[in-house]
């Protein structure tokens, strides 16, 4: 098993040589001597301080002026730029103008810099003065980091050492080429470079104590928050068997979730619920306490943010409440479940969420060795009281492993952490066991204990020559390593912490957590599949390389300031963990591997052994790798972590808001490098991402358009559009060319109200023409098919999602787990990565990649199938009109209440339902009115729905009476806490809508008179299934009409499966309920079969419909004013698509990705994590 754990991803690999020189520096593409000279120095002078080479940067030049050198013989040069931030429905969040920004940088990254990393106030005790430029930002950082190395001693040789390492740390920020984790940027030299003070309340090493002490055991609570700045984003807490030490983890946590970092504990030290209490009687048992951390989690998450707390729980499969752990987060789903089928809303922060426990934690089980072995046995496994250690139930072990499988099938809850493996490669076993990890599971460590996160952006480090040959710069990313890992050392004492414990146990163990982004791009760019052998061990020797040379500066820095407090007592074990990643460096499979990178793999783990064994170590750990959410998105990387790229076509944001489609820069990279030609490339990319012109396209083009009335005005207009919009219809939409045109073009508001409605066909063009120019024009969104590209190269252009309406590849879930063990054995921690499984996947499937992770010597796995939490807010299954819709959870089909079910009568004819439901006749049924003239009565006993819902926070009840029909007879309104006068007008008002639905009044006439009506209340939609945003109580009503009778699904934010398309009929129970008819009335189950068939029936036609424009693109408004909000973003339709199971960004409300076990958003950069 060791040996499975230590050599994970390879087989072909050479054995270590027993003795290795410590001072040969390999031949590797470098920047000049200097950086070799730095890579071949091992053995610094004891309390002189590591010295600084310069291959970025020269003496006496700023780095951060404008005009300053660049990365490829470039220049740094600024421009002033503006973050404007909006809302799905165009209203602002956040807007700042006239800042100063490098001009590389994409404006997503400014508007991360901008909105989140910029002080907005109190610079130099000015309220009113904020930072301004990406160069005061940075100088803040990078001068504060400086200053603090040379004021506690013995960092840097010299002053010239000093100023090298803030130039070569300023160069790499500005440059994009790395970055620190979230509160380095939000906090660090606030008071150092302006004088800014915050609360106190935090603990931090003393600074004085150390020059007396060199131990420097004594800390100090702070009374200046930014003085000691908190910089580090992740955390691990203890908790004991004691009520009071329980309370007190409730406190530190909440102090810790108040200022958006997160922490993760193991709380299989308290007894369970079967063991007596010394005072007599029984324990109320973990789950009880857990209950507890639960809601106070909830609770501090409520106090300022919508934000879920981020938090981890871990528990050991020995302890006895293990199986309610296991089923906890399945139990409280279920509950969720039947109050959504009550009505309560389904959104994650909605009342049937906030009413059950475990939502807001990350829980994970900790299996061991012996487990594991029980398990494939077939043998038993035993729970353990905490008090007496005595044996408390037994289970067959293979039926708790089932457990946790069908757990996280159903809800993505627990994970798997290998607690075996993770202690094989603790570093320090004889200070403690690692218990736990924080929220997101790459930062593993003793209890109590912190880590700071930084990362590399690896595609700054592809070169090519002039003559077109590939290469990685390794020097220059040795470089970046050791700048980085030693601001990160200093950081460490330089920050304030949140328990006395955790700054102690920081101080004394000085865990860092240096890892990288854009490994997946980087691969692509290389032409080297993400799925393959080579693919594998180019990413395990990256990370050695990064590893090794982090503890080789370790070590360095060991020599002048000392090891670190705890290594003396860990320095066998230590030594023996930094074998066993120099064996595995040297188990890489060098076949695959380029030599140099493999060399270099080696080499750095030779020189930090034998450092280390000559001066120790000044950190018990060095690298991680983090999901990099806001950080990545800063360094403009179009993958994070190990993560593979999830798309070929990506939306570039644009100043001033909007967005505009562009091929995944590493494709054109990667095809230059497969070795095609330009012109090749040229066309390739065109298939993948279209012309963006109507110029020479087929069919519909700018000839034929002006033949059909379209003039040179209304074309531009269009074209202008073409390269923001998925669908070719969108550009002719009439947000684009105009109500002006669309009269001139003879299309009525009823007949651009129809769903499906295509102005492309009301010109006269076919479908198919239609659909051949959209893919010339549009682009197919795939690469797969492209002239020229040679099947056996597909690979290379995999992304963890399908591309594209035809695109059928993906990254399997397997090879995720792979590429995770190819990595795993050259990090100090673990990898956040969530593994993402199809809805269709298996119970066992699940297992499998459990068994796997461990087999492979992986220390934590998460997975997440999709469609498998009831929260989800949009859709997950391909919209692609010609394939099979997947069903949606259970509770998503019974958001409705019927209201007096009542017979239908039996002259009526099946047939004659279905053509009712599909709008074939008559032709009232499509509009949704009666003969006009005569008023029709309701029946006395009638059908309906009662749909409850929130807007903008307000309680809503819409109540609907229907005739025998299905058609819409009646609504009535219920708002209870608005008033007398204001609930006597709404209910005015549907007496007055229902009187003229009875006197023939369409109701597509109510719903295109009264959708995007504004007023308050507005806001978000709470409790509808697919109705999100309403700019008025108004607006939510007939979009829900319009949605539920008409089939207005462009009025939808949330495009329905096409079974959920039609009403259901029947009762509140699950998937039993819908399809038994035996146990319906005799007039329900007719009515059910008529309603199914139609379901059938419509699906068919809609596959051959026009298919809908973007979620909110139904902007088909009279008022002008409202235009600016008339489509979603390009950006969020995409991601509808590929991660309908990511929720809302907190912040800007636009649909996130997934980004290792937490989320990212890719309109405003936040993070909905602790990284």
């Amino acid at each position: 098993m060791r040996a499975q754990n230590a050599t994970a991803a390879s087989t072909k690999g050479q054995a270590r040589p027993a003795t290795q020189s410590s001072s040969k520096a390999i031949k590797t593409k470098g920047t000049n001597g200097a950086a070799k000279k730095d890579q071949a120095r091992t053995a610094p002078r004891a309390s002189r301080g590591v010295s600084i080479a310069r291959i970025n940067t020269r003496a006496g030049v700023d780095p951060l002026e404008n005009g300053a050198p660049g990365p490829n013989g470039g220049e740094l040069v600024y421009e002033r730029r503006a973050s404007i931030i909006t809302n799905p429905d165009g209203s602002i969040v956040f807007k700042m103008e006239g800042a100063e920004i490098p001009s590389g940088w994409s404006q997503l990254a400014t508007d991360i810099v901008i909105s989140k990393y910029f002080r907005k106030a109190g610079l130099h005790g000015d309220a009113k003065q904020g930072e301004k430029s990406v160069r005061q930002v940075v100088h803040r950082i990078a001068h504060t980091i400086r200053n603090a190395g040379e004021q506690f001693g013995n960092y840097f040789a010299s002053k010239a050492d000093a100023d090298a390492f803030e130039g070569e740390l300023s160069y790499l920020m500005v440059h994009q080429i790395g970055a620190f984790n979230s509160p380095v940027w939000f906090n660090c030299g606030l008071w150092a470079e302006y004088g800014i003070t915050g609360s106190g309340g935090n603990w931090a090493w003393d600074m004085v104590d150390a020059k007396s002490s060199p131990a420097g055991s004594v800390m100090i609570e702070t009374n200046n928050a930014y003085e000691r700045p908190q910089c580090s984003a992740c955390f691990i807490q203890a908790v004991d068997d004691d009520l009071m030490e329980i309370y007190e983890l409730v406190k530190s946590e909440a102090r810790l979730f108040k200022y958006g970092s997160g922490t993760g504990s193991n709380f299989s030290s308290i007894r369970g619920k079967q063991e007596k209490l010394s005072g007599g009687g029984t324990s109320s048992g973990l789950m009880s306490f857990l209950e507890v951390l639960d809601r106070a989690a909830g609770a501090t998450k409520s106090g300022g943010t919508t934000r879920r707390a981020a938090k981890m729980v871990c528990l050991d499969m020995d302890h006895p409440e293990i199986t309610d752990f296991i089923n906890w987060k399945v139990r409280e789903e279920k509950k969720a479940l039947a109050l959504i089928a009550a009505g309560f809303s389904s959104d994650f922060n909605g009342e049937a969420y906030h009413t059950v426990s475990g939502q807001n934690s990350n829980n994970s089980v900790r299996v061991t060795d012996e487990f594991m072995k029980a398990v494939l046995a077939g043998g038993k496994w035993q729970t353990i009281m905490r008090t007496t250690g005595e044996v408390c139930d037994t289970y067959d072990a293979k039926d708790l492993w089932k457990q946790v499988a069908d757990a996280a099938w159903h809800c993505a809850d627990p994970g798997v952490q290998y607690d075996s493996t993770i202690n094989r490669w603790h570093t320090c076993p004889n200070s403690g066991k690692i218990n736990a990890s924080n929220p997101c599971s790459e930062y593993m460590f003793l209890d109590d204990t912190a880590c700071n996160l930084a990362s590399i952006n690896l595609t700054k480090f592809l070169r090519e020559s002039p003559d077109g040959v590939q290469s990685f710069d390794v020097d220059g990313f040795r470089h970046a390593c050791r700048i980085f890992f030693i601001a990160q050392e200093i950081l460490v004492d330089l920050s304030s912490y949140p328990t006395k414990d955790i700054a102690k146990n920081s101080h004394d163990y000085r865990p860092l957590g240096l890892g990288y982004a854009n490994l997946g791009s980087m691969l692509m760019q290389m032409g080297v599949p993400y799925d393959s052998d080579e693919g594998r061990a180019i990413a395990s020797a990256l990370t050695s390389i990064m590893c090794g040379h982090a503890y080789k500066t370790s070590a360095e820095m060991a020599g002048s300031k000392g090891a670190f407090n705890g290594f003396a007592k860990n320095r066998e074990p230590m030594l023996r963990v930094m074998n066993l990643h120099r064996d595995a460096a040297y188990q890489i499979n060098r076949d695959k591997c380029p030599s140099a990178l493999y060399r270099a793999a080696c080499e750095d783990w030779d020189n930090a052994v034998t450092l280390g064994e000559q001066h120790g170590y000044r950190n018990a750990q060095s690298t991680v790798l983090a999901p990099t959410g806001t950080i990545g998105l800063l360094m403009d990387c179009d993958t994070t972590g190990v993560e593979p790229d999830f798309a070929l076509v990506k939306y570039k944001k644009l100043a001033g808001g909007g967005y505009f489609k562009i091929v995944n820069q590493s494709v054109p990279a990667a095809l230059k490098k497969l070795g095609y030609s330009a012109p090749e490339i040229q066309e390739i990319v065109a298939y993948v991402t279209g012309t963006n012109t109507l110029l020479a396209a087929p069919n519909v083009n700018r000839r034929s358009l002006k033949e059909r009335g379209l003039t040179d005005a209304d074309l531009t207009k269009a074209e202008t559009a073409i390269p923001s919009v998925f669908e070719l219809d969108q550009a002719f939409a009439a947000w684009v060319l105009g109500e002006e045109t669309y009269q001139r073009l003879g299309v009525t508001k009823e007949q651009r109200s129809q769903r499906g409605f295509s102005i492309l066909q009301h010109l006269g063009f076919s479908r198919a023409e239609i659909e051949e120019a959209q893919d010339t024009i549009i682009g197919r969104m795939t690469i797969e098919g492209a002239p020229y590209l040679k099947p056996s190269h597909y690979p290379v252009f995999d992304c963890a999602n399908r591309c594209g309406k035809i695109g059928q590849r993906f990254l399997a879930p397997m090879s995720h787990v792979k590429m995770m063990a190819a990595v795993q054995p050259f990090l100090s921690g673990a990898i956040s990565k969530t593994v993402n499984l199809p809805n269709e996947a298996t119970v066992e499937e699940v297992a499998e990649i459990y068994e796997e992770g461990w087999r492979l010597g992986l220390k934590a796995v998460a997975l997440y199938r999709d469609g498998c939490k009831a929260s989800q807010p949009l859709s997950t299954s391909s919209k692609d009109k010609e394939k099979d819709e997947k069903k949606a959870d259970e509770a998503k089909h019974n958001e409705t209440v019927m209201t007096g079910l009542a017979p239908i009568p039996k002259t009526s004819a099946p047939q004659d339902a279905t053509q009712l439901t599909l709008g074939l006749t008559p032709d009232y049924a499509t509009s949704g009115s009666r003969p006009k003239g005569l008023r029709v009565r309701l029946p006395k006993k009638r059908v309906g729905f009662t749909q409850e819902a929130r807007v903008g926070g307000h309680k809503i009840f819409l109540r609907t009476g229907q005739y025998e029909d299905g058609t819409l007879g009646e609504i009535f309104i219920d708002m209870h806490k608005e008033g007398a006068a204001f609930r006597s007008l709404m209910n005015c008002f549907a007496m007055s809508v229902s009187i003229g639905l009875q006197y023939g009044v369409p109701l597509q006439t109510y719903v295109d008179q009264f959708t995007f009506t504004r007023f308050e209340p507005q806001g978000i939609v709470e409790g509808h299934p697919y109705v999100k945003m309403a700019t008025s109580i108004v607006d939510y009503l007939f979009r829900t009409l319009g949605v539920e009778y008409l089939g207005r699904y462009d009025l939808a934010h949330v495009k329905p499966e096409s079974e959920e398309a039609i009403p259901h009929v029947g009762f509140l129970g699950g998937k039993e309920d819908r399809n038994s008819d035996s146990e319906l009335p005799a007039s329900l189950a007719y009515t059910k079969e008529a309603i199914s068939r139609s379901a059938t029936e419509a699906e068919a036609l809609e596959r051959n419909a026009e298919p809908p424009p973007a979620r909110t693109e139904a902007r088909r408004v009279e008022d002008a004013a409202h235009e600016h909000a008339a489509a979603a973003s390009p950006l969020d339709a995409q991601l509808d698509a590929m991660m309908g199971d990511a929720p809302v960004c907190d912040v800007c409300g636009h649909i996130t990705v997934r980004n290792g076990a937490c989320y990212k958003c890719l309109n405003c950069g936040n993070s909905m994590g602790c990284s």
